[in-house]
C-alpha cells in the first residue's frame, strides 16, 4: 500500500511521466523482490540499513554497472524520504549509503555528414505514411525532442504559421522549439495530407500509425533504427541517440550551451555540459592532425 501511495504522489503531485513512474515501480519491486526472497520479508519499510546495503553489493557483484546501481538507489532514496513524510518510518535506512562511483559513458552520436546524407536519400512516397516517416526524423535531428515529447504531439502545439513547436517535456514542463528553413516545407507537405485524412482537431495526434492509432515509442525506435542502419555503426541506433546528435553538433556549430539546455529540456546545466566531451575530443583530433608538432 505505501508503494502505491508513493507512486501516486509522484504522478499526481510531482507530475512525473508515466514512463518515470514506471521506472520507479521496477526499482521498488527489485528491493522488495529481494527482501522477500533473502530475509523473508516483502514489508520495505521494515528494511533496515543492512539489508539495504546487501541489496547494494548483490547488484555490484552480479555485474550491475554503478550508474545503473545509482540510479535505483535515487528511487529507493526517494521512497523512504516520502515515508518520513507521511510518518511510516523515522528514519531513512538509505541515509548513511553513499552512491558508486564509476565513468560516465560518452553519448553515442552520428557525425554531421552521415546524418546530412541521410536525409539527403530518404526517398518516401508523396502519402500521409511515406511523409510522416520523412518529418519524423526531420523533427527528431532538427529540434533534438525526446520520443516520448514526440509521440506525444498534438496538432495543436504545431504552429506552421511561426515555425514552431509547442513540447510538453518531463513533469509536464512546455517549451518553445523553433523549426529551421529546411523542416517547413516538409512539415507543411505533410500536414496537407493529413489534415486531409485526419482533421485540424486540436487536441488530435500529430503522427498516426498505419492502423490510424497514435504512434508509440517502438514504432518510432523501429523507424529510426532501420534508417541509422544504413550510414551510421553505432551499437546503439535509437531515437536517443539521434538526441545526441543534435546536442552535438549544436555545441561543435557554437552554440551556446545554455541555449542547447533550453533547446533540450534539461532542467540542469550539469545534463547538457555531458555533450562538451564529444566537442573537445573533436577538437584534440583536429589538433593532432593538423598540427606539425602535436605527436
Amino acid at each position: 500500500m505505501s508503494m502505491e501511495g508513493f507512486l501516486d504522489y509522484l504522478r499526481f503531485e510531482r507530475r512525473f511521466s508515466d514512463h518515470t513512474v514506471a521506472a520507479y515501480r521496477n526499482d521498488l519491486l527489485r528491493l522488495r523482490g529481494y527482501l522477500g526472497e533473502v530475509y523473508d520479508s516483502d514489508e520495505m519499510v521494515l528494511c533496515t540499513p543492512d539489508q539495504l546495503r546487501s541489496w547494494v553489493m548483490e547488484m555490484v557483484e552480479s555485474g550491475y554497472h554503478p550508474r545503473t546501481v545509482n540510479r535505483r538507489m535515487v528511487a529507493i532514496r526517494s521512497f523512504f524520504k516520502w515515508c518520513i513524510r507521511e510518518g511510516l518510518i523515522e528514519a531513512s535506512p538509505a541515509a548513511g549509503l553513499g552512491s558508486l562511483k564509476g565513468g560516465r559513458r560518452l553519448p553515442e552520436f552520428v557525425e554531421e555528414d552521415a546524418m546530412a546524407e541521410l536525409l539527403d536519400k530518404i526517398s518516401v512516397e508523396d502519402d500521409v505514411r511515406g511523409l510522416r516517416d520523412r518529418l519524423i526524423m526531420e523533427i527528431l535531428y532538427q529540434t533534438g525532442i525526446r520520443v516520448s515529447e514526440l509521440t506525444t504531439l498534438q496538432r495543436g502545439q504545431v504552429d506552421d504559421q511561426a515555425d514552431q513547436l509547442k513540447v510538453t517535456g518531463k513533469r509536464n514542463k512546455q517549451r518553445i522549439i523553433p523549426l529551421g528553413k529546411q523542416i517547413r516545407g516538409h512539415l507543411r507537405k505533410y500536414l496537407a495530407v493529413r489534415d486531409d485524412q485526419y482533421g485540424t482537431a486540436p487536441d488530435a495526434p500529430l503522427f498516426f500509425t498505419n492502423r490510424d492509432k497514435p504512434i508509440y515509442p517502438r514504432f518510432v525506435y523501429t523507424l529510426v533504427n532501420h534508417h541509422l542502419t544504413t550510414v551510421t555503426t553505432c551499437t546503439r541506433r535509437s531515437p536517443h541517440v539521434i538526441r545526441h546528435t543534435f546536442a552535438t553538433a549544436m555545441l561543435n556549430n557554437g552554440a551556446d550551451i545554455n541555449a542547447v539546455k533550453e533547446l533540450l529540456g534539461h532542467s540542469s546545466l550539469a545534463s547538457t555540459q555531458i555533450y562538451t566531451h564529444n566537442t573537445i575530443e573533436k577538437l584534440k583530433k583536429v589538433y593532432h592532425n593538423a598540427h606539425p608538432r602535436a605527436e
